[in-house]
């Protein structure tokens, strides 16, 4: 249960926000000052604070800053006066989550209330899956370590700017999970968070679902549509592996950070937006760069407040927690009572490279949950992918093949190549769910040869659970979005090999 303390020195309005909070399963204390407030947070733990604006000794802004400088990651939320409105919102700006205005309304308290727990939620989840942020000093903070208010302090100061957030980290990191922390804690928080995959969408398209466009613009154009710039407007739009958009987007998309405006397609008006923009890689946009395939200017555009994700492999240290965390998941969702590894199993787990993250790790969890029929999750309901670590023979780029890294669009010609043998005599068979693929060495066309991998991989694992994306997914280790972005790109319908015979 949530602990929550009341302040103001109003008794009765104490009394009344108390007697509505506990009657919605909250654990409520109160103080009649900002002192008292102060001292009680710094002798217990509390969730959120509800803070008067004005009160004897101590104002609610100055308890504000103390309480922020003890523990960042407590909610505030301002209690004020018509009069006080203007101090209310200041406090805001310096780091409450809300206000609320005199009376109180007890819908509206338990309604703030709710959210701002839930926006809390939202950074210890993010805590988990992508738990290292670059401080200026050069020091990483990491899962659940004594350093986590730290970065919660770090998050809370980004969420209260609107400048451009570039988030970087393969694939699995939690890029997501963090552009939505950093919209639902600051002002933007009551907008629309808006997330536009930009390697998901086909290049003819991609300009029409960021801009919109007119009626008749193109053919089955049959009516006008706003683009997802339009869309946001207000709130935040997430651009989700910004590396993989065209040239000529990048340039329009240069102009709408600068000038906040742009011309739907087959339009002659402009439209102006207020959006704020957080954008995600996986990709090494510096390099890139070089290469003239990512535009310097857009790249230090967006690179104002750069959030480095650290791999799995990276932070090994926290893989206890993170599968405490989602055993406690699994086990609401699937009515289970699994209590944990068995060290067997733990040891498997840590000895893997995690080339897919935390969304790797994840599935795996997952995968033995249906598995398992015990409360202790043993070696064999483990996926092959985790429990092969162990066989002789098979090295570290092997075991990544095997994992699937969720997206073989990254840089991955060293795994594909360590799985395939070349041989003197020019061909080395792969073989793909029963199927042959091969490697002619006098065709040694990389993108080429790693497409077909591709393509009959995802064939062959569709025909394995009858065309289910769900499980297809699930047992390949593919994400999802992944996978169907594959399907899409090959042109492979699912539904086909619902009932094929391998």
């Amino acid at each position: 249960m949530f602990k929550v303390l009341v302040v103001d020195d109003d008794a009765d309005l104490r009394l009344s926000v108390a007697s509505a909070l506990s009657e919605n399963n909250y654990i409520v204390d109160q103080a009649k000052d900002g002192e008292e407030a102060v001292n009680r947070i710094r002798a217990s733990r509390y969730d959120l604070v509800l803070l008067d604006v004005s009160m004897p000794r101590m104002t609610g802004l100055e308890a504000l800053k103390e309480i922020k400088a003890h523990d960042p990651s407590i909610i505030a939320i301002m209690l004020t006066a018509f009069s006080n409105v203007r101090d209310a919102v200041e406090a805001t700006k310096e780091g409450a989550y809300n206000y609320l205005e005199k009376p109180v309304k007890a819908e509206n308290l338990v309604y703030i209330v709710d959210r701002a727990l839930k926006a809390q939620k939202m950074i210890k989840n993010m805590s988990l899956s992508a738990p290292v942020l670059k401080l200026p000093n050069g020091t990483d903070f990491i899962g659940q370590s004594s350093d986590m208010k730290r970065i919660f302090g770090v998050i809370d100061k980004l969420s209260r700017v609107d400048t451009a957030v570039l988030i970087r980290g393969e694939s699995g990191t939690g890029k997501e999970l963090v552009a939505q922390a950093l919209h639902f804690n600051g002002p933007r928080k009551d907008n629309r968070f808006v997330t536009i995959n930009c390697s998901a969408i086909p290049e003819t398209l991609i300009e029409s679902e960021f801009f919109g466009h007119e009626k008749g613009a193109f053919t089955g154009a049959d009516s006008r549509k706003i683009g997802k710039f339009q869309y946001a407007d207000g709130g935040t739009l997430f651009l989700d592996e910004i590396g993989d958009i065209t040239a000529g987007m990048q340039v329009k998309l240069l102009r709408v950070l600068q000038e906040k405006k742009f011309t739907p397609v087959g339009a002659n008006r402009e439209v102006e937006v207020n959006v704020r923009i957080v954008a995600a890689t996986n990709r090494h946009l510096e390099e890139m760069v070089k290469k003239g395939e990512f535009r310097e200017d857009l790249f230090y555009r967006l690179n104002v407040l750069p959030i480095q994700l650290p791999t799995l492999r990276e932070r090994k240290n926290d893989i206890d927690a993170l599968v405490t965390y989602f055993i406690e998941k699994f086990n609401q969702q699937h009515k289970k009572n699994v209590t944990g590894l068995s060290p067997e199993a733990m040891e498997l787990v840590k000895a893997h490279n995690w080339p897919g993250n935390i969304r790797e790790l994840e599935n795996v969890i997952e995968h033995a949950f249906v598995i398992e029929s015990g409360n202790t999750i043993m070696p064999a309901s483990l996926p092959s992918s985790i429990t092969r670590i162990g066989r002789p023979g098979l090295d570290d780029d092997e075991d990544e093949l095997s994992a699937g890294n969720g997206d073989l669009d990254q840089d991955d010609g060293d795994d594909l190549m360590a799985a395939i043998s070349v041989s003197t005599g020019g061909l080395s068979p792969l073989n793909v769910g029963g199927k042959g693929f091969t490697l002619d060495i006098n065709r040694l066309d990389f993108q080429a040869n790693k497409e077909e991998f591709e393509r009959q991989f995802l064939i062959s694992a569709l025909t394995a659970f009858k065309g289910r994306i769900n499980q297809t997914a699930l047992h390949a280790n593919i994400p999802k979005k992944t996978l169907l972005r594959k399907l899409q790109k090959y042109g492979i319908t699912a539904k086909d090999y619902s009932g094929r015979i391998t």
